[in-house]
C-alpha cells in the first residue's frame, strides 16, 4: 500500500502554477530524489507532503498511520539545549517527559547536597510516573538507540557543535518519530566530505522510504532508486538511478525542442494564410479556422522553460608562470596548535587547485596564507607578479543585506564594462535570470541558490587571472552547476577551489591539498575519485639499512595459458552475437524510456526501468566473460 499519493494537486502564489495538477505515489521503502531548477517549488512540494502547506486543490492521501518527518534546509537557530532533549523533540508531548526525566537523572548523579538529592528524587518519581502512564519507557529506549546509532553525546549542548553535527541532531530528531516517510532538503549543504559519506551509507541501510531535494550529484547517483523531476509545474517519474534520468531528459528535452519547433512552424503557416484577408475569404473553410484557434490556445498555455544562465569570466592579464611557491610553511594562531605544519608546494598558472578537508580543520586559514592575508609562522610564502584576484565567499559577507540586487552589482552604475566591452547592467542580471522586477528585489529577501547566483555575476564582472571560490556550488541546482564546471575547466587563468562537491571536485580540478590531520596538508594529483585511489595504496615497504644487501625477488614465472574445452570455445564462438542482441535491446529500451507518453503507464514505465538494468547487467557479464575466454585462447 502507497504511503503518499498525491492526486491532481495544485499550488499557486499568484504566478504560473507551482504545481499544476501534479500526481505522485510513494511506496514503502523507495529513495526518491526530487530535481529540478531552482524556484520551480520543490520545497513547496515538501511542505506538502509534510502537511506544513496546504494545497490550492486536489487531494493528499497518506496511509493509516503512516508518520512523515521533515529535516529543514536550515538548522534553526534557536536550537538550544543538550542533544538528548533536542532528539526527544521529536516525540511532541511525550518527548518532553523523556527529555525532563533525563535531565533530571543527570542532575541527580552530580548532586551532592541531601535536601537537593531529595526535591530531585520526587521530581524524578513524578516524571517516570508520567511516562508510567503513557507507556513511555519503549520511546525513551528508542532514543537512546538513535543516540547510539548515530554516534551522539546525550550531554552534548547542541549550541557548542559543528554546523554538521547540528544537521545529525536534528537527523536523530526526525528519526526518533519512527517516521515511515522521511524529507530532506538540501541534507548535504555545508557538510564537509566525511559526513556526506556518513550520511550517505546511514540513509542507505535506513528501512523507511525517503524523499530528498539535493544539488549533490553523487549523492543523488548513489542514494535515489528512483528520480522524480519538477518542470514547469509537471512532475515527470525516472526510474533508475540518476545518470540515467540525466540521458533520458537529454533525448526528451531535444523531442520536445523539436515539436515546439514543428507546432511553431504549422502555426505561423496557418496565420499567414489567415491574413490573407479579403481575397482568401472564398477559400476559407470554418473548420481550418476553428482549428487554428485551438492551436492558439494550445500555443499560449505552453510554459517555456527558464532562460539557462550564461557565464563568462574575463581573465584579464595572463599572471607569471608561478602564481604561489610555498616553502615549509606552517602557521599556527596565538596559543593555540598548528593550523598547518610544514606545507611546501607550488602553484603554477593554470593550476585548479581543490582543498578538502573536515568543517574547522583550517581551510580559510590556508586560503588566506596562500593569497598572503596571513604571513605564515613557519616558512616562507611568495607570490608571482601580475596578480588580479577574485573571491568568492562561502558566507556571502560581502552581499549587503539592504541592498537591491542590481546595486549590488553595479553600486548604482548603468552600465558595467564585463569582458572587455560595456554592458547594461539589467542586460547583464538577466544573463543570471534576474528578471527587471527581481532586479529590483533587496538581497536579504532571495533565496540560497539566487543569492549564489548574485555572488558569481557579481564575481564575473571583475577581471581576474586568480579565482577563489568557497563553496560556490550550495544552493545551485545542477544545469547551473554544470554551467560553471565547463567555465571553469576552460578557465585560462589559476582557481583556488574549496568545495565538498565530489562530483564538480573530479570534473573541475587538477590537483588536491588535502588536510589530513594535525596540520598536516597532502598534496594529491587529480580530483577526488583520484584521491581516494591514491591514499588507498599501501605503504611502500621500508629502505634497507645502508649497506645491507637488498633482496632479490625471484623472476616471475609466465602465466600458463590453458587450452578451451569445447564447450567454452562453442560458448566463446556464441557472445558476440549474444553481445550484439543486448546492445540491440538496450539502444531500443532506452530510447523507449525516454519517450514521455510511457510514463503514462506506470507499471509498464517501471518494468522498461528494471529491464534495462538487467541488459546492463547482462551486457557487463558478457563482456567479462568473453574477455576471460579471449585470455585463456590466447
Amino acid at each position: 500500500m502507497a504511503l503518499i499519493q498525491l492526486e491532481d494537486l495544485c499550488v499557486s502564489y499568484g504566478g504560473p502554477p507551482v504545481l499544476d495538477h501534479v500526481n505522485l505515489t510513494i511506496e514503502p521503502g523507495e529513495r526518491v530524489g526530487l530535481v529540478g531548477r531552482n524556484g520551480e517549488g520543490k520545497s513547496t512540494l515538501l511542505k506538502v507532503v509534510a502537511g506544513d502547506l496546504k494545497p490550492d486543490s486536489g487531494v493528499l492521501r497518506r496511509g493509516d498511520g503512516v508518520r512523515v518527518a521533515r529535516l529543514a534546509q536550515e538548522v534553526p537557530r534557536d536550537a538550544a539545549g543538550s542533544v538528548f532533549e533536542v532528539v526527544s523533540q521529536g516525540l511532541g508531548e511525550l518527548g518532553t517527559w523523556i527529555a525532563t526525566y533525563h535531565k533530571l537523572t543527570v542532575h541527580l548523579e552530580a548532586e551532592t547536597d541531601a535536601a537537593r538529592r531529595e526535591r530531585l528524587l520526587a521530581d524524578l518519581g513524578r516524571a517516570g510516573a508520567a511516562l508510567d502512564a503513557a507507556d513511555g519507557w519503549s520511546a525513551n529506549s528508542r532514543v537512546e538507540g538513535v543516540l547510539s546509532r548515530m554516534g551522539l553525546d546525550p550531554d552534548a549542548p547542541v549550541q557548542a557543535l559543528s554546523s554538521g553535527m547540528k544537521r545529525r541532531v536534528l537527523l536523530a530528531q526526525a528519526l526518533a518519530g519512527q517516521p515511515a516517510l522521511l524529507l530532506l532538503d538540501e541534507p548535504t549543504n555545508h557538510l564537509d566530505l566525511d559526513a556526506i559519506t556518513w550520511l550517505e551509507r546511514f540513509l542507505a541501510g535506513f528501512g523507511a522510504a525517503l524523499l530528498f531535494i539535493t544539488h549533490d550529484r553523487m549523492f543523488l547517483e548513489k542514494l535515489a532508486t528512483r528520480i522524480v523531476e519538477l518542470d514547469r509545474g509537471q512532475l515527470t517519474s525516472w526510474p533508475g538511478r540518476f545518470s540515467k534520468y540525466q540521458e533520458g531528459k537529454a533525448a526528451l528535452l531535444e523531442a520536445e525542442a523539436t515539436q515546439n519547433a514543428l507546432f511553431d512552424k504549422r502555426l505561423a503557416k496557418e496565420e499567414a494564410w489567415i491574413r490573407q484577408g479579403i481575397k482568401a475569404r472564398r477559400t476559407r473553410n470554418e473548420g481550418r479556422v476553428r482549428a487554428l484557434e485551438k492551436m492558439r490556445v494550445e500555443r499560449a498555455r505552453r510554459r517555456e522553460r527558464t532562460g539557462t544562465v550564461r557565464m563568462s569570466v574575463d581573465a584579464g592579464e595572463r599572471s607569471g608562470k608561478l602564481v604561489v611557491e610555498v616553502k615549509d610553511a606552517g602557521f599556527a594562531y596565538p596559543g593555540a596548535e598548528p593550523v598547518i605544519r610544514g606545507l611546501s608546494t607550488a602553484i603554477m598558472r593554470g593550476d585548479r587547485v581543490g582543498i578538502v578537508g573536515p568543517n574547522g580543520a583550517g581551510k580559510s586559514t590556508l586560503i588566506r596564507m596562500l593569497l598572503g592575508e596571513l604571513a605564515p609562522t613557519q616558512g616562507a610564502v611568495r607570490l608571482g607578479t601580475g596578480l588580479e584576484v577574485a573571491y568568492f565567499d562561502q558566507l556571502r559577507a560581502t552581499l549587503n543585506d539592504a541592498d537591491t540586487v542590481r546595486q549590488a552589482v553595479a553600486d548604482g552604475l548603468e552600465e558595467l564594462l564585463v569582458g572587455g566591452r560595456k554592458r547594461h547592467v539589467m542586460s547583464y542580471l538577466r544573463d543570471f535570470l534576474f528578471s527587471p522586477e527581481r532586479a529590483q528585489v533587496r538581497v536579504e529577501k532571495l533565496s540560497g541558490g539566487e543569492r549564489n547566483r548574485l555572488l558569481l555575476a557579481r564575481l564575473f564582472t571583475k577581471p581576474a587571472n586568480l579565482l577563489v571560490m568557497d563553496e560556490p556550488t550550495n544552493d545551485l541546482d545542477t544545469e547551473t552547476l554544470e554551467l560553471l564546471e565547463e567555465l571553469l575547466a576552460e578557465y585560462p587563468g589559476t582557481l583556488l577551489l574549496v568545495s565538498h562537491d565530489r562530483a564538480f571536485l573530479n570534473n573541475v580540478t587538477t590537483s588536491l591539498l588535502v588536510f589530513e590531520g594535525g596540520g598536516r596538508v597532502a598534496e594529491y594529483v587529480g580530483g577526488y575519485d583520484d584521491w581516494l585511489a591514491q591514499r588507498a595504496r599501501p605503504q611502500a615497504p621500508p629502505a634497507p639499512e645502508p649497506g645491507a644487501e637488498r633482496p632479490v625477488a625471484p623472476p616471475a614465472a609466465p602465466a600458463e595459458r590453458r587450452r578451451l574445452s569445447y564447450q567454452e570455445k562453442k560458448e566463446l564462438d556464441a557472445l558476440p552475437a549474444r553481445i550484439d542482441a543486448l546492445e540491440t535491446e538496450h539502444t531500443a529500451l532506452a530510447a523507449a524510456l525516454a519517450d514521455p507518453d510511457l510514463y503514462r503507464d506506470a507499471a509498464r514505465a517501471a518494468e522498461s526501468g528494471a529491464r534495462l538494468a538487467a541488459v546492463e547487467a547482462a551486457l557487463e557479464a558478457a563482456y567479462a566473460r568473453w574477455a576471460a575466454l579471449e585470455g585463456d585462447k590466447g
